[in-house]
């Protein structure tokens, strides 16, 4: 018999099931759209490389992946408790979001069964590989003998609403995003196996193929879509989801600065790294990108997330609601400034770049 850990510091539901993070603007989100609209999307323009990206999600490389090996058959209880809260403080957060994606993506599925059946056989596919992912996930959780009640979840999170060109965005930057966090954790740990204390991250590598997988159906959504990368307002709105993407996870990063460093990685050197690399890959995608080698845009982003730690230190305190909401108001400030002021820099125009873009 496997023997599992003790959980101090978490609050559970029941006894090993623990208690949702409270939802916040850094935790993530479960979104739900317009499926009428999505439903009617025009894919006529780019149909070869929708059958070629189909095609890839119906060959399911990762099908025999997922399968949970003997090294995962021992005791953790030599992971200290700094380091077993902070990983699992990781995997909450990860098991969330795979499992965001697996409820989006299977509800589109069942929407679009009659009305585009395609598109529903895609999201099909989607669906089962952000299953699968929360799954191993979740399983992972109860070595340390908590796990997430996943219907729970299912009943009790807000649901955002957004629109489809909004969701392709969205989903094609989580996707990508998550691809170059995945692999880069991977391959730091290649190098320096002596910090890899979980087998979970020896699967990173071909997970991650999933990740690339799912962005580059999106960018298929995305490209069919003309008004979202020909259009002024299909470049704003790219912009925007860059800089709301970045910023999220420079904040979250930065939060989770524990977790990085029992990796043997600087959190921040990290980020800076994973939002380069998906700044790169996203001007295959969208029309414009932002400049993440102007000297301002990282240290905005950073004094950001000073902002936000600040901003965190006043809710700990025991002060009335009106007087937090006064010493926040400076760094508030700070913060919006901030991110406009990323927002108007000068972007880097792709189409221009397109025939450069491999």
């Amino acid at each position: 018999m496997v023997n599992t850990v003790q959980n101090p510091g978490t609050q559970e539901l029941r006894p090993g099931i623990k208690n949702p993070v409270q939802e916040t603007l850094l935790t993530p989100r479960f979104y739900t759209t317009d499926f009428d609209a999505m439903a009617n999307l025009d894919l006529s323009a780019y149909e070869e490389e929708f059958s070629a990206v189909l095609e890839e999600l119906r060959s399911d490389y990762n099908r025999h992946h997922f399968v949970r090996d003997e090294e995962f058959e021992q005791s953790w209880e030599q992971i200290d408790e700094r380091t077993r809260l902070a990983f699992v403080d990781f995997l909450e957060r990860s098991c969330t979001s795979e499992f965001s994606g697996f409820l989006l993506f299977k509800e589109l599925s069942r929407q679009l069964k009659t009305r585009n059946p395609l598109l529903s056989e895609a999201f099909t596919l989607l669906a089962r590989d952000e299953a699968r992912h929360a799954g191993f996930i979740n399983k992972a959780m109860s070595d340390f003998n908590l796990s997430l009640d996943l219907g729970y979840l299912t009943k009790h999170r807000t649901y955002t609403f957004f629109k489809p060109e909004w969701i392709i965005y969205a989903v094609y930057l989580s996707e990508k995003i998550g691809y170059w966090r995945y692999i880069t954790v991977f391959r730091h740990l290649e190098a320096h196996p002596e910090h890899q204390y979980y087998p979970l991250f020896r699967y990173f590598e071909s997970w991650c193929q999933d990740e690339n997988r799912h962005g580059d159906f999106f960018k298929v959504l995305l490209r069919s879509q003309p008004q979202m990368w020909q259009s002024w307002q299909g470049r704003l709105w790219a912009r925007f989801f860059l800089l709301t993407v970045f910023a999220t996870h420079t904040l979250t990063v930065d939060e989770r600065a524990d977790f990085y460093d029992t990796l043997g990685l600087d959190a921040k050197e990290y980020n800076r790294h994973v939002v380069r690399k998906t700044n790169e890959t996203s001007l295959r995608a969208f029309p414009e990108v932002l400049d993440t080698e102007h000297p301002d845009f990282f240290r905005r982003l950073e004094k950001c997330s000073e902002n936000n730690a600040n901003n965190q230190k006043i809710d700990a305190s025991n002060k009335p609601k009106w007087v937090k909401f006064l010493l926040k108001l400076p760094s508030n400030c700070s913060t919006l400034w901030n991110l406009f002021r990323i927002y108007i820099t000068k972007p880097i125009d792709a189409e221009a770049l397109r025939g450069e873009v491999h």
